[in-house]
């Protein structure tokens, strides 16, 4: 295989990759679902530090999040920055709850899902009801409050999906991707953002590894040791949604060109000394991710830094993305085990500490 080894300094390099050259969010009211997760509250600083919203809006379900994170805005900024902040209770399943909650906003970034694999799997329902109908929720509160931009987060799961929380995902995805013709004299664009496994998130493996190590633990444990899978930041992902918001036509689906790492490697980057422990694949859980399959080939494009799975169906004022751009080949996938660009021990500590700032 082909690959470029990322060391610690292309690594940083990486960290600007997907960095947007200009935000125009200056004076517009901006919701975020979910906005007490771990990408919400990071997206809710940079908005904050970099541009002066009329109003920013975190809407999600859980009250004591919400006043942990008023606390912790408190203080990083003063109260002339925080004058802008306003907390919605909340749940995306509740159409009714959302759509007054949109009144009057002009951006939506769509965060809130289940996303844990087991869970969904052992819960099948209660995923369905907050990822495929909440989406639909989303799409029509948007319309019905004419919100021009909507950007949606999605996963690598959600690409030929084996697991309920992945098929949840492609749901939802092609749920946003339609609702651009439904929009009408409404001019509401919808678009995808889709990207790997984040670093440093509550839920993702590293802090999982990091807490063992913290106990003195003497071995890792690893599902299978083939495992590959592809790996962004905090900061990574939410410059990818700010710039994708920029360059949005609707109907995409964007995926980040980043690097993949082995699970074996992680391992022996983050303990070195610490063996490893097969447990075995867990339920709904794949060897290797993949972000863009052969048979979407077809309809993507090559952005430079990102790649634009372009809408198969287009029944509104769109210019295609392929007219400037030129489509990848007909036999392209973009999997974590095939990728060329792959992370070393460096690169990948690089990352974590970055995941902290």
């Amino acid at each position: 295989m082909a690959a470029a080894i990322l060391d610690h300094v292309t690594a940083e390099a990486l960290v600007q990759r997907f960095a947007p050259t200009s935000l125009d969010l200056d004076g517009k009211v901006i919701l975020v679902t979910g906005g007490t997760g771990s990408f919400g509250r990071r997206f809710v600083d940079r908005v904050l530090g970099q541009t002066r919203p009329r109003k920013l809006i975190v809407y999600s379900r859980d009250e004591l999040k919400q006043h942990e994170m008023q606390i912790e805005l408190q203080e990083k900024f003063d109260a002339a920055k925080l004058a802008c902040m306003r907390f919605f209770l909340g749940d995306v399943r509740d159409r009714e709850r959302l759509t007054l909650a949109l009144r009057g906003v002009d951006v939506v970034i769509h965060a809130a899902a289940l996303k844990q694999v087991p869970a969904a799997e052992y819960n099948p329902s209660e995923c369905i009801h907050t990822n495929v109908l909440g989406a639909e929720n989303v799409v029509w509160a948007c319309l019905t409050n004419r919100v021009k931009q909507v950007v949606a987060l999605s996963t690598d799961k959600a690409c030929n999906p084996i697991n309920l929380y992945g098929a949840t995902k492609l749901a939802s995805d092609k749920t946003f991707v339609a609702a651009n013709n439904l929009s009408g004299d409404i001019g509401a664009r919808f678009s995808v953002v889709r990207y790997g496994n984040v670093v440093g998130s509550r839920g993702s493996v590293a802090p999982l590894f990091q807490r063992l190590i913290a106990k003195g633990a003497d071995e890792l444990p690893i599902t299978d040791p083939r495992m590959t899978r592809f790996w962004i930041t905090l900061n990574q992902g939410v410059d990818f949604v700010l710039s994708s918001l920029s360059m949005m036509r609707g109907g995409e689906i964007f995926v980040p060109k980043i690097p993949s790492m082995k699970m074996t490697d992680l391992a022996a980057a983050m303990a070195p000394q610490a063996k490893i422990k097969i447990i075995g694949i867990r339920p709904g859980e794949k060897l290797h991710e993949m972000m863009i399959s052969q048979d979407d080939a077809r309809t993507t494009v090559d952005l430079g830094d990102r790649y634009a799975i372009e809408p198969a169906f287009v029944e509104y004022a769109r210019t295609p993305h392929a007219a400037t751009h030129p489509l990848v080949a007909e036999t392209f996938a973009y999997s974590s085990d095939s990728n060329d660009e792959w992370l070393n021990g460096e690169g990948l500590l690089a990352m974590l500490n970055e995941s902290h700032d």
